[in-house]
Parts: structure tokens; sequence; C-alpha cells
């Protein structure tokens, strides 16, 4: 089922009827797009800020009420307040059943932490991209794509042409050749791995205290026997 945004057209233009707009808790928008003109609009702050937190209202085909009359929509842009939490302007995009649109859709990254880089070598997988931009048709637009980790290795890239999409979406041009997500040794643990071998170097290097020469341990017993012999006066030589 799409989700749903009430407007209404939206009678007074300006920068003036739009902060009054706002402070009366309506957010001014637009449409555009299709064969129809643009069309100034007026929506609900709180419906449309709580509507905002759902992945699914960024990359999905959205029924628009328009005073009445429904049409498919696509969210286009969301300026927000530099520093207030509020919704200062919202764009919307017609589509039509019968033309390809471009989109960017979320990616799910899963089964990282099962996977061998993880599980077994105790390394990290990082993100690359976030979302992926496509093509397709309306009625093919995908909520999201999962990326499985589920195979990953050190050292092991996962690349866009690697993904798997849904029939009739394509990725746009320039993308196809992307990092998606990398699988490597957190340095931290590099340079413990580093520090410890360096250890073992120096402690292989260093002669252990058994290992003096027996020739050099016996010196010292000679030069005594030798300094303590006496004559057979009594004395020393």
């Amino acid at each position: 089922m799409a989700l749903q945004v009430i407007a209404q057209a939206r009678k007074q233009q300006g920068t003036g009827a739009s902060r009054r707009l706002r402070r009366n808790g309506k957010v001014p928008g637009i449409i555009y797009g299709g064969k129809k003109d643009a069309v100034t609009i007026e929506v609900d702050h709180n419906a449309l800020f709580h509507a905002l937190r759902n992945e699914k209202f960024h990359a999905s085909i959205l029924d628009l009420d328009l005073d009445g009359v429904k049409e498919q929509v696509l969210l286009r842009a969301v300026n927000m307040h530099p520093f207030r939490v509020q919704v200062q302007h919202i764009d919307f995009q017609r589509v039509s059943a019968d033309e390809k649109i471009h989109m960017k859709v979320p990616l799910h990254f899963i089964n990282g932490e099962n996977s061998p880089a993880v599980k077994l070598s105790g390394g990290l997988i990082s993100h690359s991209i976030n979302e992926l931009e496509i093509r397709c048709l309306p009625k093919d637009l995908p909520e999201y794509i999962e990326v499985d980790l589920a195979e990953m290795t050190i050292g092991h890239t996962i690349h866009v042409t690697n993904l798997k999409l849904a029939a009739g979406v394509e990725v746009a041009k320039g993308m196809e050749n992307l990092s998606v997500a990398t699988a490597s040794i957190p340095r931290a643990a590099i340079a413990e791995e580093e520090a410890a071998a360096a250890q073992a170097a120096e402690a292989a290097a260093a002669p252990a205290a058994g290992d003096v020469p027996a020739a050099k341990q016996k010196e010292p017993a000679a030069a005594a026997a030798g300094g303590d012999k006496k004559d057979d006066k009594g004395g020393k030589k």
C-alpha cells in the first residue's frame, strides 16, 4: 500500500506568505513534472515531519491527495531549518506509469556478522556507499536493495556489478564499478600484531642466561684457584 500525502493548493505566494504558513504549522511546497503545470502546495508540518522519519517515504511512489484529486509522486527535495527541527520546504515530482524514473534507493547490508571476514578473522566490513541511484519504471521501484555480506573474506570488495537487482531495475550510468563494501583488518589490530612480532624477534635475538659459552663460565673458577695457591712456606706466590 502506497504512502499518502494530504496537501492543499497554496493560494498566497511569496516569502511573507511562506513565513505565515510555517507559523501556522504548515510547510510550503511544490508539485512539478509530467504534462501538467507546476502547482504550489501546503502540507501539515507534523504529519510530514513524522512521514520523513520513515525510510520508505524517501524511496517510494507516494499517493498525493491534492484537494481531493490523487496523483502519484516522488519526494525530490526537503529543505530543513539550519538549527530548528522544522521542515522549510518540500518538492514532489509527478510520475507516469510508462516513463522510467531515476531514484536513489537505500542499501540494506545483511549477514556481515556471520561472514568469514568478521567471524573467523576478526575483521571489519566498511560500507563505501549507503544508497544507489537506479533507473526503472514506477511499478518496479524497490524500497531498498539488499547487499549480502555472508561470503566476505579479508581483502574482498563488493562492487555495484555484484549486486542482485530485481527485474526491470538498472543502475544509473557511471555507478557500475563503484565499491559498495570492503573487508579488512582494523588498523589497531595490525599495529598490535606488528608490536608482538617485533617483541618476539627481539627475544629471539637476545642470548638466554644459560647460553653463555662453557669456557667463559670456567674462567672465574680457574682464576680463583690460581690466586689462592700457596707455596710450601705458607705464602702466596
